[in-house]
């Protein structure tokens, strides 16, 4: 029989949530993470206003070279970053040739920039109509192996796979973004589309980091995908309503399974094999990082 708090703690186990400034990154060892995707609070102070609204009533920055150097230091070799960056106007179109060139002194390959189309909303705001994001990706080195050749598959019998993403990569991610009754944060980025991401750039069981992970959909999704995750979130409030949102994810897994009947080859639910105690947080991270060695796919 299943016991209360069993999900909960399959969830606690998967998603390590740390509260601090994510652009500081002291407690991961280098080369520990095999993604990160990310969002971070892009401060642009003519376009994140407009009449009397506020587009980012946040703690926002703009990128430095000390950024990019945390990101490739604890990035596995061969493995990819997604960065969520606005599309390119007036007012932005330095900053964004600077982290692309922050990301090129350290050692992070340009790899791919697909735009996120979201659906039918349109914002009319500055001087044209726009409903673009754009996810710039990139590789600390040569991409890691995680696309099928298809041929060589063939002729050997086995699997064998080539430099690159595990797909080709989409002309644009047209999905619709989170309605705005329903967001529990302003930047709040669609599940799905996270998860579409993660299925292309990382295997399963793989650690994913968002560093500034606002609404946790990045950890949402890595856990629906059977990846790990570590989130990292600076403002308190906002901590306070993800934790009950991973809450609320436990509780809908459990109705999921339940419905599914799904069992271990032992006839033991899965999340009935998970006993351990919370650990503290630096210990937790090296928990969810160690013995992941890199193979180069």
């Amino acid at each position: 029989m299943k016991q209360k708090g069993n999900y909960q703690q399959d969830i606690a186990e998967r998603i390590q949530i740390m509260e601090g400034n994510g652009r500081m990154l002291p407690m991961f060892p280098d080369n520990s993470v095999d993604c990160i995707i990310t969002d971070h609070p892009w401060l642009d102070t003519v376009s994140n206003k407009g009449g009397n609204r506020s587009f980012a009533d946040y703690e926002c920055f703009s990128y430095e070279l000390e950024d990019f150097k945390e990101k490739a230091r604890v990035l596995k070799p061969g493995c990819f970053l997604a960065e969520f960056l606005p599309a390119e106007n007036a007012n932005n179109y330095r900053q964004l040739y600077k982290i692309k060139d922050y990301a090129a002194q350290c050692g992070l390959e340009y790899y791919s920039k697909v735009s996120w189309k979201k659906g039918r909303f349109v914002s009319n705001t500055g001087r044209k109509a726009k409903n673009t994001q754009d996810i710039l990706i990139f590789t600390k080195g040569k991409a890691r192996c995680l696309r099928l050749d298809r041929k060589k598959t063939k002729q050997t019998g086995e699997p064998c796979y080539m430099s690159g993403a595990a797909g080709m990569l989409p002309a644009m991610f047209d999905i619709e973004p989170v309605p705005r009754e329903q967001k529990i944060h302003q930047s709040e980025l669609p599940v799905e589309l996270c998860e579409q991401l993660i299925e292309y750039l990382t295997k399963e069981g793989e650690v994913v980091l968002d560093q500034f992970a606002g609404s946790g959909a990045v950890g949402i999704a890595a856990f629906r995908k059977g990846r790990k995750s570590i989130l990292i979130e600076k403002s308190g409030g906002t901590m306070k309503v993800l934790k009950q949102r991973l809450y609320s994810e436990s509780i809908l897994k459990e109705e999921r399974d339940s419905a599914n009947g799904r069992t271990t080859n032992h006839g033991v639910r899965q999340s009935e094999q998970r006993r351990t105690k919370a650990r503290p947080t630096a210990d937790r991270i090296e928990k969810v990082c160690a013995g992941r060695k890199y193979s180069g796919r």
